[in-house]
């Protein structure tokens, strides 16, 4: 496309692409926008080196006019866009990008595929901090995960409400709380378990969690309190009926006088499982597998698509396409959502009408609130939106972006979205 449009002229032609998702995942109620930081910093160094034109070269995959406008590629465009943590609805219009139609279009593959796992991610950790009513959630999806994408996961995690990541490099990387407990091998490799808790104590101190279900569980207890006494930090439990285990372990902890100490639990937890435990005297789930797949949803389904293209008259103009089932709606679009007197949500509104008027909108009336930020201006990105502060500032916006819902969205049953969306079009 890129070569075609330079040898044609058109290449240099202003455009928008939006990007968006047609529906939520089947049953879902809202979705979490995530990764736009690290979109934004691989925005930042997007660059095509030596080694990259020299192969495209080799291959024959573009010609030498196009060769050069790589070389000296940046993008000198805008974006705007949902601030990440931001819950999400079909046909929002999660990022606007503008630029030249030669530099839009290389971001496609850049833009979807990060927003697009991250996103899933962030939306099936929500549904399990909210099933978590409170207690913390804790990432350790590592081992399910590509070793670059399991940074990932635990980022957009903690951006919908995780607590902290068994990811060293998540937690280097982006200033994240970071966790974690022995596996069974530690206790395999000694001769017996209380040595084995014997030198974990040693090494963490009696505020360490100690694995105790590698053999008996209750017998497990007793010698986790026989080397850590009550000062124990927590226990955790990984197999078995959960349920049933926590209430015994409580029971048998409180017995003991370790009434501080914590249960923590692992074992495939998903959102509905985490549901299933809320009335068991449990302080905490480790939540791995399920929630680096998304839960069952492992891509958002969001696409890019051009909205407005400057013709050959100089005017911005809308396009849409028409395609039976994947038809898309021209034209820029600003969104806001709408409250109602108690403050919580009643509908998303998508804001259409002549470019010029849509660009400038922001809403004068109290009870819309604006959902798109600056994210890149004229090429250069907004750094608030970018690094460890970001993920901070996000979490906070999930947070309250959330709360804003109406009752019942948050419920785990299948049902329609959580917010109609509507149009209001300027002029």
């Amino acid at each position: 496309m890129l070569q075609a449009a330079l040898a044609d002229g058109t290449a240099g032609r202003r455009c928008v692409f939006e990007v968006f998702t047609r529906r939520l995942p089947a049953g879902r109620r809202y979705g979490v926008l995530a990764g736009t930081g690290r979109f934004l910093e691989a925005l930042e160094q997007f660059r095509f080196g030596d080694d990259e034109l020299a192969w495209l070269a080799d291959e024959g995959v573009v010609d030498a006019t196009t060769l050069q406008y790589l070389a000296d590629f940046r993008f000198s465009g805008s974006i705007r866009g949902y601030a990440e943590g931001e819950v999400f609805f079909p046909l929002s219009p999660l990022m606007v990008v503008e630029g030249t139609f030669a530099e839009a279009v290389l971001l496609e593959t850049l833009l979807l595929s990060i927003l697009n796992y991250d996103s899933a991610v962030a939306s099936a950790a929500s549904r399990m901090t909210s099933a978590a009513v409170g207690r913390p959630c804790l990432e350790m999806g590592a081992r399910r995960a590509h070793e670059d994408a399991a940074v990932a996961a635990a980022r957009a995690a903690v951006v919908a409400g995780f607590a902290g990541t068994s990811n060293l490099e998540a937690g280097r990387r982006y200033g994240l709380a970071t966790i974690g407990t022995a596996a069974h091998a530690f206790t395999l490799l000694h001769d017996d378990e209380l040595s084995a808790f014997r030198a974990q104590v040693a090494a963490q101190g009696a505020g360490t969690t100690l694995l105790v279900d590698t053999y008996d569980v209750h017998q497990g207890v007793q010698n986790a309190l026989a080397v850590a006494g009550t000062a124990l930090g927590a226990v955790r439990l990984d197999s078995g009926d959960l349920t049933v285990l926590a209430s015994e372990v409580r029971a048998q902890l409180d017995a003991a006088g370790a009434h501080a100490t914590r249960i923590t639990v692992t074992s495939d937890l998903d959102e509905h499982a985490i549901a299933g435990l809320a009335a068991a005297p449990v302080d905490s789930y480790g939540v791995g597998t399920s929630l680096v797949t998304g839960s069952g949803a492992p891509t958002c389904g969001m696409v890019y698509k051009m909205v407005a293209r400057e013709g050959s008259d100089g005017v911005l103009a809308p396009v849409a396409k028409v395609s039976r089932a994947k038809a898309s709606v021209g034209g820029r679009k600003a969104a806001a959502r709408r409250l109602g007197p108690d403050g919580r949500a009643v509908e998303e509104v998508l804001v259409t009408g002549a470019d010029e008027a849509v660009r400038g909108w922001r809403s004068a009336e109290t009870d819309l609130r604006d959902l798109h930020v600056d994210l890149v201006e004229q090429g250069r990105v907004e750094t608030r939106w970018t690094g460890a502060e970001a993920v901070r500032t996000a979490t906070a916006r999930h947070r309250a972006s959330r709360d804003e819902l109406p009752r019942g969205a948050r419920r785990l049953s299948a049902d329609e979205a959580a917010l109609p969306t509507v149009t209001m079009r300027l002029g």
